[in-house]
């Protein structure tokens, strides 16, 4: 039986899964449900690191995402897993140790599926910082650079798709 899947898979990846990953992962599902691309993308985050594997997002993570609409509360870490490069089309590093362990673990042909999600954005900044050490605006900058990229990574994902065949995976 042949079962269709979404066109365009997303992954994002940060340290834990606790606080910058889930959020890009709400925001950006928040933004493809609302133009209407849930059915066409599926979206996803982990952790480089399983520190906090079934964890829910840090609360000032859920807290910062609720303020501006965004319910991260059914969220759950789990940790990157080398077989996420067969199933994702978009790895997306939140900072560029991320990338660099995601670099690490690739082959030569699954490397260029992971990149800084950063680089969708149009603040010109290729980094989310750790919210951790931005003291109390640390959560709300982390959510202004996401929101950015994330409206980026929309409008580049609906020119790809532009033509594009769904994909088909056997059962």
């Amino acid at each position: 039986m042949k079962k269709l899947e979404p066109a365009v898979q997303v992954l994002f990846v940060c340290m834990g899964n606790i606080c910058r990953s889930p959020t890009a992962e709400g925001v950006f599902r928040h933004h493809v449900q609302a133009a209407g691309l849930a059915d066409v993308i599926a979206i996803a985050s982990a952790g480089t690191h399983g520190y906090h594997v079934g964890d829910a997002p840090d609360r000032r993570s859920q807290a910062a995402a609720l303020r501006r609409r965004y319910d991260l509360s059914a969220q759950r870490a789990r940790q990157f897993d080398v077989s996420d490069f067969e199933r994702f089309d978009y790895i997306l590093a939140m900072d560029r140790e991320n990338l660099a362990h995601l670099h690490h673990h690739a082959s030569a042909d699954a490397r260029s599926k992971a990149r800084l999600f950063l680089e969708f954005g149009t603040l010109g900044i290729l980094e989310v910082p750790d919210p951790y050490y931005g003291g109390a605006d640390g959560f709300e900058r982390a959510l202004d650079l996401i929101e950015d990229a994330s409206r980026g990574l929309l409008s580049h994902l609906r020119q790809s798709l532009a033509g594009a065949p769904p994909r088909v995976e056997e059962r």
